[in-house]
């Protein structure tokens, strides 16, 4: 098998990172966040990325960042929730086993409150969020082979419920 196990993909807050080191420890493989390959490729901070250079330049390093991460990784990797708005990364997805965490607004919200820094959800969170849901859930829906909720449920439970659903392709 080429490529990652498992591939994460979700709105902010979604939990794509703890639910991608739960899964990776279950499926004893490594994890990967493409938001921490973006940050060290920009030299800074993900959020500091999207206010000095915007958010079409951020896509484009985010989209660098993730054909690496395909390329390079084969544990679990866990995307930016807008990098499915990039047609090339959409294009490279298309055949992976790529897993969409759903989670509903009023739970986004909460927990995009209690993380701080975003700067696409400046302003009202709640509006922007459901924006951001809107544009993305088609997207989100069209790659996954499997959407797992992924609210109010301990990090550990998704990544076992991943992985029996997923268990020919990941083990």
């Amino acid at each position: 098998m080429t490529g990652p196990a498992t591939i994460l993909i979700g709105m902010p807050g979604a939990g794509k990172t703890s639910v991608g080191r739960a899964l990776a420890g279950l499926l004893g493989v490594s994890f990967r966040d493409t938001d921490h390959d973006v940050a060290r490729l920009a030299g800074k901070p993900t959020p500091e990325v999207l206010r000095e250079k915007g958010e079409a330049a951020f896509r484009l390093l985010e989209h660098q960042a993730v054909t690496a991460a395909l390329a390079e990784h084969d544990g679990v990797l866990a995307l930016g929730g807008g990098a499915v708005l990039h047609e090339g990364t959409r294009a490279r997805l298309r055949g992976c086993r790529v897993v969409h965490l759903w989670v509903g607004l009023d739970t986004l919200e909460h927990r995009v409150r209690a993380d701080g820094d975003r700067p696409l959800l400046d302003g009202d969170p709640r509006i922007r969020l459901a924006l951001l849901m809107r544009a993305r859930l088609p997207l989100y829906r069209r790659l996954a082979v499997v959407s797992v909720r992924a609210e109010d449920r301990d990090p550990h439970e998704i990544a076992e419920e991943i992985a029996t659903v997923l268990a020919p392709a990941t083990r």
